[in-house]
C-alpha cells in the first residue's frame, strides 16, 4: 500500500486501512516489537529481520519510519470491524445485532494486551515535547473508531431505526455504557473479572440500555 494512505497530515481519520496477508503478518511483528521494547524498538532494520522481509519492501508499503507507525496504529484500530451500510440496515433486529457486534470488537481491541501496552507507553510520553504515539493513537485509532461509528449510527437513524439529536452525543453514550471504568481499570493492572472478560454479554447490555435511551 502506497506510504501516502499512511501520511497523517493528508489521511482522512476515518479512512479505513486495507492491508494484504503479508503486510498484515508483518505490521503484527512490529506491534510485538513496539510492545515489548517500546517505541525506539520500531526500527526498520530490526522490522525487516523479525519480518523476514526487506527494507525496500518496508519502504515501498509504509514510506519512512512515521509512516510506518501510523501503519501499525491503524492497523491495530482495524481490528474494530464494520458492517457495510447496506447490510447492517435491512432490518431493526439485523442493525441492531450489527451494533452489538461493533461494540463486541470494540471491546476486544480495547481491552487487549496490545492496546493497553501502547496506551501505557503513550501515557507514558505524554510529558514529553513529541509523543508521536499518543498523536497517532488518538487520530489513527481513537478517531477513526468514533468518526465511523457515528457514521454507522447515522445510518440507523436514516432508516428510523434510532432517534438522536447528535450523533456524536450518542456515540459518547454508547462508549461510555460499553467501557465504563473498566479501560482505566485494565491500564492500571487490575485483571478484568469474569463477567468482564464474557465481551459477547457486555455489549449487548451496552446496547440493550443505548437502545432503552435511543431506540426508535
Amino acid at each position: 500500500m502506497p506510504a501516502a494512505a499512511y501520511d497523517i497530515a493528508t489521511s482522512r481519520p476515518d479512512a479505513a486501512p486495507e492491508f494484504s496477508p503479508r503486510q498484515q503478518v508483518v505490521l503484527q511483528h512490529a506491534l510485538t516489537l513496539l510492545v515489548d521494547g517500546g517505541e525506539k524498538a520500531l526500527t526498520t532494520a530490526g522490522l525487516a529481520r523479525t519480518a523476514s522481509c526487506s527494507k525496500e519492501s518496508l519502504y515501498k508499503w509504509f514510506g519512512d519510519r512515521d509512516g510506518l507507525l501510523a501503519a501499525v496504529v491503524a492497523f491495530q484500530a482495524s481490528q474494530v470491524q464494520f458492517p457495510s451500510e447496506a447490510g447492517a440496515t435491512a432490518d431493526a433486529e439485523t442493525f441492531r445485532a450489527h451494533v452489538s457486534s461493533f461494540v463486541e470488537a470494540l471491546l476486544g481491541v480495547l481491552f487487549s494486551e496490545t492496546s493497553l501496552a501502547l496506551n501505557r507507553l503513550s501515557i507514558g510520553q505524554s510529558n514529553t515535547n513529541s509523543n508521536r504515539l499518543g498523536h497517532l493513537l488518538l487520530v489513527r485509532g481513537k478517531h477513526m473508531i468514533s468518526s465511523r461509528a457515528r457514521t454507522m449510527l447515522e445510518s440507523g437513524r436514516r432508516h428510523g431505526l434510532l432517534k438522536f439529536d447528535s450523533a456524536e452525543d450518542a456515540y459518547q453514550v454508547l462508549y461510555g455504557l460499553a467501557i465504563r471504568d473498566v479501560h482505566i481499570r485494565l491500564l492500571l493492572g487490575e485483571t478484568a473479572s469474569p463477567d468482564e472478560q464474557d465481551l459477547k454479554t457486555q455489549a449487548e447490555t451496552a446496547v440493550d440500555r443505548f437502545y432503552r435511551l435511543f431506540g426508535a
